[in-house]
């Protein structure tokens, strides 16, 4: 009798990159399912219950990182590879610090993703030759740019940078906006900023969203 093929679940908020993933992988895994953003990711691994799941870092609602950390706590044995275009090395160190037993670079060979996904299946950690070669040139400051904040201000970090309401925000989170206002203030003092404006402009500068499109342009 075959052996079962491993269940990965993939997360991407671009579908074209989405399609390309499956085709490259299919003959190879159970792609059990698909998700485009971060919220919707911890849902479907919850339900599906996959042996690896394949993230970006870059994602609306809830970034891959953040994902990561409550998907290592939640589903301790499921084994996190990240595949983003984020090549600078402090991310890389955030993503493997969340939890994260691999990352890939989606300039990586086609081939690499395969071979990524098989070693962390088998309990080892792998990280794309392609970080040495262009992340050590990365100009490295040694300090994290999130290190002031809760896991908690993070997630009201992004969702404010996003254009969320105080109301909208408190809803997601099941809070009340009084306390998303504390976080609010209390994420402004960490990082010392004065405004929701400069909130959206860090959140860019580090990869947390993705600059803004109007509407009808194509992301």
């Amino acid at each position: 009798m075959p052996h079962a093929k491993p269940r990965l679940l993939m997360a991407d908020d671009h579908t074209l990159v989405l399609e390309g993933i499956r085709k490259l992988l299919e003959s190879e895994f159970d792609l059990v399912g698909v998700a485009q953003d971060g919220h919707a990711l911890l849902k479907e691994a919850q339900r599906l219950r996959p042996d690896a799941i394949l993230l970006d870092i870059s994602m609306p609602r809830l970034n891959g990182i953040e994902a990561c950390r409550q998907l290592v706590k939640e589903m301790p044995r499921a084994r996190v590879v990240f595949l983003t275009m984020h090549a600078d090395v402090v991310y890389v160190e955030e993503a493997l610090r969340a939890g994260g037993a691999g990352y890939l670079l989606k300039s990586s060979a086609a081939a690499e993703l395969s071979i990524a996904v098989h070693s962390v299946l088998r309990g080892e950690r792998y990280v794309t030759p392609l970080i040495d070669a262009r992340g050590s040139r990365q100009r490295r400051t040694g300090q994290r740019p999130f290190a002031g904040l809760t896991a908690r201000q993070r997630e009201v970090l992004q969702l404010a940078a996003e254009g969320c309401a105080n109301k909208e925000i408190a809803t997601r989170l099941h809070v009340s906006t009084k306390t998303i206002d504390y976080h609010k203030s209390a994420i402004k003092r960490a990082l010392k900023l004065n405004s929701t404006a400069e909130l959206t402009q860090f959140a860019i500068k580090h990869h947390i969203i993705g600059v803004p499109t109007l509407k009808g342009e194509v992301p």
